[in-house]
This record gives structure tokens, C-alpha cells and sequence, in this order.
């Protein structure tokens, strides 16, 4: 099956359950969006913190790297959470 088939389509090819269709739109958005975060944040983080790339990280650069994400993560929060309140 492909990223577009369907598990609630019928084998007679009548239309989807909507509610299937929107559990797996919503699965796929959620993915989507954990995928950019992970990718946005070691981004940013890493260029901010990480001034010489080595085998491993200082103890200075893990901090900076921790203190980074918690932010981001938590600005994210707020946002959605504005986003979501004028709903």
C-alpha cells in the first residue's frame, strides 16, 4: 500500500470513511511535522552551539544544545497552544 492508499477504501472502490481518512491525514500531519521540528531544531541548535564539530560534544556545547531545544520546543508550545485557543 502506498502513502496515499487508503485502509477504510472498500475492495468495490466506494468512498472513504471520512472519519479513517481524517485519523490518517491527521497521522500523517503529525509525522510530518515531528520531522521538521527534529530537523529545524538540530538546525539551529547545532550552528549555535557547536562552534568546532568534533567526535563528541563539550560540556559547554550539550548544555547550550539542551537549554536550545528545551526553547524551541517550549516556544513551539506557545504558539500552538495561541493557534489553538481562538479556535
Amino acid at each position: 500500500m502506498d502513502s496515499f492508499s487508503s485502509p477504510s477504501m472498500s475492495s468495490s472502490g466506494s468512498s472513504p470513511n471520512p472519519e479513517a481518512l481524517m485519523e490518517q491525514i491527521k497521522a500523517q500531519l503529525a509525522q510530518a511535522y515531528a520531522q521538521e521540528l527534529l530537523e529545524t531544531v538540530g538546525n539551529k541548535c547545532f550552528a549555535k552551539c557547536v562552534t568546532k564539530p568534533g567526535s563528541s560534544l563539550s560540556g559547554s556545547e550539550s548544555s547550550c544544545v539542551s537549554r536550545c531545544v528545551d526553547r524551541y520546543i517550549e516556544a513551539t508550545g506557545i504558539v500552538g497552544r495561541a493557534l489553538f485557543s481562538h479556535r
